[in-house]
């Protein structure tokens, strides 16, 4: 996998992800404690009846700055009392169009 810098991961998630998408989240692993866990992003979208799949994780860990957990292929993300996979696609959000509720979620 290819070193990216913040603005490039940023470039390329305002190319894939626009105003009102959805993004879809996996939770791939939670620590003992509950405090961290690894997320796993993609969008899906049709093309000529025809479902693809654009994996976000790589690109949303670097724009963010959240760390890229190689071993599942996630973003790891600490925190608790709330939804941290929400918590990360607001951020998106606000990165990528600067307002948090431009984006929706769904856990698969």
């Amino acid at each position: 996998m290819s070193m990216l810098t913040k603005d490039e991961a940023i470039e390329n998630l305002r190319k894939w992800v626009k105003e009102g998408d959805t993004i879809y989240y996996i939770i791939k692993n939670v620590s003992p404690s509950g405090m961290y866990r690894h997320i796993d992003f993609y969008k899906f979208d049709v093309e000529n009846g025809q479902v693809r799949k654009s994996w976000l994780s790589y690109n949303i860990a670097v724009a963010l700055g959240y760390p890229f957990k190689v071993k599942t292929n996630s973003v790891g993300v600490s925190g608790c009392g709330m939804n941290m996979a929400f918590s990360v696609i607001s951020n998106l959000a606000s990165a990528l169009f600067d307002n948090y509720k431009l984006l929706k979620y769904e856990g698969l």
